[in-house]
């Protein structure tokens, strides 16, 4: 348990840290900034998800993410379990009509200019007026509303931009057979709890995927509390190719 703990301390650093870091989470700086012909902070930060998913898989989603730190803490007071199907695509047709609308821009502007990490930031630091918190505050809403209404972790599974980066780092690893982080199962030492479902901040039906050798879901977000409270060693984490 001591992992999960680890996890957890470094989410809520997260969450703290956020009215720093969220332009470097925007999807609307990284399209201002592409009309200018800049690569800024956030397509740097986008660009190293999906690059680092190839390896990791969504460890960012449970381990850096300040909006997932903040649904954790909505979870205390709405721990029901999100429907899963067809909304859990609505995130893909966003990320879609957003990625082609950030290339059109940096097409329409016909070079890049310049790097600047930092682009529109004030020394780094994201809200640094009171104009800044408006924008910090609605946000921090967009990520509430969702999960308050839904459940756990609603708007990681339909509205979440950054998520498409990772997943399709991590079906492409898959598709190339590359190694990789990965929770495999070994089905002949379950014996059905289902605590490793219960236990899923994205309320997966971890136990199913035990049977079938491994969990193996786009959803997933490598937590590991699966792992860490199956008291019969069913899961664990693993490097290397996928079965």
């Amino acid at each position: 348990m001591t992992r999960q703990r680890i996890r957890k301390l470094i989410l809520l650093i997260s969450l703290i840290l956020f009215p720093i870091t969220l332009y470097y989470f925007s999807p609307y700086l990284i399209i201002n900034a592409a009309l200018e012909g800049i690569i800024n902070g956030s397509f740097i930060v986008f660009a190293a998800m999906l690059i680092g998913s190839l390896l990791f898989g969504r460890l960012f989603c449970s381990y850096l993410c300040p909006a997932g730190a903040l649904q954790d803490c909505i979870s205390v007071i709405k721990d029901t379990a999100p429907k899963q199907g067809w909304k859990n695509y609505v995130k893909y047709v966003i990320w879609l009509i957003w990625i082609a609308a950030v290339i059109l821009c940096y097409i329409n502007n016909g070079e890049i200019v310049r790097v600047d990490f930092f682009y529109q930031t004030e020394y780094g630091i994201s809200v640094s007026n009171i104009y800044g918190y408006i924008i910090y505050y609605g946000i921090v809403l967009l990520i509430m509303i969702p999960s308050l209404v839904g459940g756990k972790r609603t708007f990681c599974h339909y509205f979440c931009w950054m998520a498409p980066f990772m997943v399709v780092g991590t079906k492409t690893r898959k598709l190339l057979h590359l190694p990789g982080l990965h929770i495999a199962a070994k089905s002949e030492n379950c014996v059905s709890c289902n605590q490793c479902s219960k236990v899923c901040p994205m309320c997966l039906d971890v136990a199913k995927m035990v049977q079938r050798g491994g969990v193996y879901s786009s959803e997933c977000i490598q937590c590991g509390a699966c792992v860490d409270n199956c008291q019969q060693n069913a899961l664990a984490y693993k490097m290397g190719k996928q079965a």
